[in-house]
């Protein structure tokens, strides 16, 4: 009998990180936000693509909301390590409060 096999994710302080291309979603789809990461240009370091500029958006998972109200925060950061702490900073301040 086949058995079926968790996806594992990549995590970051707890919480699921899921990349398709330049686009990084940040936190638990079932929870009320996400932080949706988008890396806008990257530059070369010793032959590897680092990224140079990258939006961070608080996002509702609200099913119900419109595209445009899903958005509850926006900013660009120089780089990942940068959008990451501000995205996680967020996360947590939001699901804290929807509590």
């Amino acid at each position: 009998m086949a058995e079926k096999k968790k996806a594992k994710f990549l995590s970051y302080k707890g919480k699921p990180l899921v990349r398709c291309g330049n686009t990084i979603y940040y936190g638990n789809m079932n929870d009320p936000f996400v932080v949706l990461l988008q890396i806008v240009s990257s530059k070369k370091v010793n032959d590897l693509d680092v990224a140079d500029r990258v939006t961070v958006q608080l996002l509702s998972t609200d099913p119900d909301a419109r595209p445009k109200d899903r958005i509850i925060k926006k900013s660009e950061k120089k780089g990942l390590y940068q959008a990451m702490d501000i995205g996680s900073i967020w996360l947590d301040l939001a699901l804290k409060e929807s509590k």
